[in-house]
């Protein structure tokens, strides 16, 4: 479906709105009611951008959460230079998980979808993907300046320190305790600056 610019308003509206309210009160507690009435739209414009109605409508919170994860990285995971500005994303990253604590917009909305499905794998897999670039790009800068080695495999290290950070974030959300990503993120960055 091809929208206007204010379809496409319309629809971010929503989404946005649906996202707020699976933030406030959870993802069980999401009736597309509330959502209509949060965003001042009608069922039908609601169907209209979302004809699968609230599976579509959780899709598209899940892609939006998706983007806000890479978003709240930002600049900092986009301008991985130096070792200073490793460790400002660490920070980011760590600040930004404790404040989440167990309450993730973008896992709740995909667990509400039923788990694995193609659709959910394929929103983690965007996700993981851009994360992935990103982490290896500031590696293979700091490559070319002589930070870090030039023959670590700059896509095998990003992997790692990626899996690393979800497995932190999983512990996190299961226990409430943030030591485990903590530990991830500063075996990964002194797994890198130490391989001079």
């Amino acid at each position: 479906m091809t929208l206007t610019r204010k379809g496409l308003a319309t629809r971010q509206r929503i989404v946005d709105g649906a996202a707020e309210q699976i933030r406030e009160h959870g993802v069980f507690a999401v009736r597309l009611e509330d959502v209509m009435a949060r965003t001042s739209t009608s069922k039908s414009q609601l169907f209209h951008y979302f004809p699968g109605g609230k599976d579509d409508l959780l899709l598209a919170v899940a892609r939006h959460e998706a983007d806000r994860v890479i978003e709240d990285q930002q600049p900092e995971l986009g301008s991985l230079t130096s070792w200073d500005a490793w460790h400002r994303w660490r920070d980011k990253v760590l600040a930004r998980y404790r404040t989440q604590g167990s309450d993730c917009p973008l896992h709740t909305a995909l667990a509400q979808l039923g788990g694995v499905t193609d659709a959910t794998r394929s929103v983690a897999r965007e996700l993981l993907a851009r994360w992935q670039r990103q982490l290896a790009d500031g590696i293979r800068r700091m490559q070319s300046d002589g930070s870090i080695v030039p023959h670590l495999d700059a896509d095998r290290e990003a992997a790692a320190l990626l899996a690393g950070v979800q497995g932190g974030v999983l512990i996190l959300m299961t226990t409430g305790d943030s030591a485990h990503l903590e530990a991830a993120l500063d075996t990964a960055l002194a797994r890198l600056r130490e391989s001079r």
